[in-house]
């Protein structure tokens, strides 16, 4: 019998795509966050730092769960890594190229599964992370946009966060599957906190080593131009974070898994459309290899995919 697209499922595909939207688009507002003077880096930890307050309020409990439970405090520094080195990279490199990167999840999660999971490693896994590979070389072989000003410097950097962040983001969803009996507002926080605390570790270091774009931030006139587009930010991602929760709970893997990679191409629309970014050849066929293991991936997974917060 043929599957129908009922109301009940409608809605959940719905909130799915709200969040892969957001996600494809973030690199804009934090782009114009930037050239207002706050660098990618103190931009995810002051939107983090208020999302995970509103928390706080919302569930009081939550911090006390962060505080008194190890399995969250290695969430804690791996969601901080994924928010910090995604935010960073799509705010200085190749928008299309930075997301396809971030994707390269079926290898890292074959690697972390198998070491934290003890999960066996099967033929169609290192098929899934081959594939993945040989899609990064077509992806990394092919010239980075020249979109505005940007730098051979800045695309090799925005490359190796990306990396950074898909790795991070792989252990990630690993670590929160180990950690699937705490309380989901637990969980929440700690993502939440994570992004605030190592971005702000990070913008706090670059500052100190004399980055002069991360001192931006200190100039008192510039705080009134971006306060606002930051506490929207932040009520944004508390948001999609509900949505993804919301969608995630009521669809199978299989459809969580067509309907995410959905970011990419908002990203490439948008990046194209407003950033006057260009594909090539290279990133085409890269991102048709990437994508397709990582569907592959979710596709073959028995069990609903893990909550995500960030990239």
């Amino acid at each position: 019998m043929r599957a129908t697209f009922s109301n009940t499922t409608a809605a959940p595909v719905l909130a799915l795509l709200l969040n892969a939207l957001a996600w494809g688009v973030a690199w804009w507002p934090f782009r114009q966050l930037q050239s207002l003077g706050l660098h990618p880096l103190w931009a995810t930890a002051c939107i983090y730092g208020l999302a995970a307050s509103g928390i706080g309020l919302w569930r009081p409990q939550a911090l006390g769960q962060v505080v008194r439970l190890p399995s969250l405090w290695g969430i804690v520094i791996a969601s901080g890594l994924t928010n910090a080195a995604f935010n960073w990279a799509v705010s200085i490199g190749d928008v299309v190229r930075v997301v396809l990167l971030f994707y390269l999840m079926p290898l890292w999660s074959l690697l972390l599964a198998r070491r934290l999971l003890g999960e066996a490693v099967t033929v169609g896994a290192c098929v899934r992370a081959v594939l993945a590979v040989v899609g990064a070389a077509c992806v990394l072989a092919g010239p980075a946009a020249a979109t505005g000003d940007m730098r051979a410097s800045s695309a090799s950097l925005a490359d190796a966060l990306a990396l950074l962040a898909g790795f991070a983001f792989a252990l990630n969803t690993v670590l929160l599957r180990r950690a699937a009996a705490v309380p989901r507002e637990g969980r929440a926080m700690a993502m939440f906190l994570g992004g605030a605390l190592v971005a702000g570790a990070a913008a706090t270091l670059l500052s100190g080593a004399g980055d002069a774009a991360v001192l931006a931030v200190t100039w008192p006139g510039a705080a009134a131009a971006w306060v606002g587009p930051v506490a929207g930010l932040a009520l944004a991602f508390l948001v999609v974070n509900l949505c993804l929760q919301y969608a995630v709970a009521r669809l199978s893997a299989r459809v969580t898994a067509v309907v995410l990679p959905c970011e990419v191409l908002f990203a490439a629309v948008t990046a194209v459309w407003w950033g006057g970014a260009s594909l090539h050849l290279g990133l085409v066929v890269g991102g048709v290899c990437i994508l397709s293991a990582a569907i592959a991936s979710v596709w073959g997974h028995a069990r609903a995919a893990p909550d995500r917060v960030a990239e």
